[in-house]
């Protein structure tokens, strides 16, 4: 019976991803089995909590210090930043604040020949439907990245454009 919910719930979760695209191109499929990438570092915005992972080849480039070298991550690289509402843990209330609502998924992808307008970036950003366990790209259409998300990126250029530096465990 768990074997069968297990199966279930992995069936729902990949429904809500189907033909998912960003309005530059990106598709969610794009970044299977994100959900159990390495923990880059976590964050903590006012509105929520979000963790940043990384595939092995991100993970590499930080361990190898890449990033802290201003050198330029190699293509292939991916980073996932997944963001939660907060809540009061149940069992601590009040006293710890825990992962509540998912609310979206965005990406990094480092392909220098596929994203050359943003110094080989590719960025994507998918908001959830709870209700509807689904999944819906973000953007005013295909050059959304560059004025939404590159522009930003632009202040750590010398980190080839990661804010993101790895936590120390």
């Amino acid at each position: 019976m768990l074997a069968l919910l297990s199966f279930a719930a992995l069936t729902i979760a990949a429904q809500g991803t189907v033909g998912v695209k960003s309005p530059n191109g990106i598709a969610l499929s794009e970044f299977k089995g994100y959900e159990s990438w390495e923990v880059i570092s976590p964050s903590l915005p006012k509105d929520g909590i979000k963790v940043i992972v990384g595939n092995p080849a991100m993970i590499a480039a930080y361990k190898d210090g890449v990033i802290a070298a201003g050198r330029s991550v190699p293509d292939g690289a991916v980073m996932a930043k997944i963001a939660w509402s907060t809540r009061d843990n149940p069992f601590l209330p009040g006293a710890a604040l825990v992962p509540g609502v998912l609310k979206k998924v965005q990406f990094m992808v480092k392909d220098a020949a596929r994203f050359t307008d943003t110094d080989g970036w590719g960025y994507a950003d998918f908001s959830y439907d709870v209700a509807a366990g689904t999944f819906q790209g973000v953007g005013n259409g295909p050059s959304f990245a560059k004025t939404a998300c590159h522009q930003c990126h632009t202040r750590v250029k010398e980190r080839d454009f990661v804010f993101t530096e790895f936590a120390r465990r």
